[in-house]
């Protein structure tokens, strides 16, 4: 006999599209974020985003069924206790704004959620699960800018391998032994035109004081 398969879906759920097996996986990617289950840790890119303890649980919510509708009601059952006495829907609209804040998402133009009025969100990324913790691919603007920055730098600074700098720091030591020895020869010979000068002048002093004495 084949195995019982057993449906995660609940009878009245929307057969839209299927639930993420987020225990899968020690991974999600979606877009340029990664999710560290293990740690509870969101990273954008590599660098890593501060997301409270309701907020990342919104998000590995929505995460668990892409392209259905999380409804309200179920986010309160996540977030909350049901003896919690709370003003949900207030709470709710504020917790999912921090997370489009987080994400750098709009409720206007939305990337990743999006509002379905009067029930609830939908995610509209498609979310893999891996073992592996792959690196999320930039976006096309983010890597034409890091690719800008990097050819702005190879302009701006070239490299110089280590001959060169020797070579340089030689070409420099020989035009300072030049300018120290061209000093040197020019006091000399300064020294040596004033001393001429002066050499006839006490020759003439001297045949001047042996003529008086004569």
């Amino acid at each position: 006999m084949s195995p019982e398969v057993i449906s995660m879906r609940e009878p009245d759920e929307p057969m839209t599209s299927e639930r993420v097996l987020l225990s899968s996986g020690r991974y999600v990617l979606f877009g340029p974020f990664r999710i560290d289950q293990q740690r509870q840790e969101v990273t954008r890119n590599g660098a890593r985003l501060k997301l409270q303890g309701k907020v990342y649980q919104v998000l590995l919510t929505l995460l668990e069924k892409p392209g259905d509708v999380v409804t309200r009601e179920e986010l309160r059952m996540r977030l909350w206790p049901a003896d919690t006495h709370v003003n949900y829907d207030a709470n709710v609209n504020t917790t999912v704004n921090k997370l489009r804040q987080a994400l750098g998402d709009s409720s206007d133009k939305p990337l990743y959620i999006e509002t379905i009025p009067r029930k609830g969100y939908c995610l509209l990324v498609q979310p893999e699960v891996s073992d592996k913790p792959a690196h999320p691919l930039f976006t096309q603007g983010e890597e034409s800018a890091d690719s800008a920055q990097e050819a702005s730098r190879s302009l701006v600074a070239p490299s110089f391998s280590k001959s060169d700098v020797w070579i340089v720091l030689g070409v420099i030591g020989l035009i300072l032994a030049g300018m120290l020895l061209g000093a040197g020869i020019t006091r000399l010979w300064i020294s040596h035109a004033a001393l001429m000068a002066h050499y006839p002048l006490a020759i003439f002093f001297l045949r001047a004081s042996a003529a008086a004495f004569f």
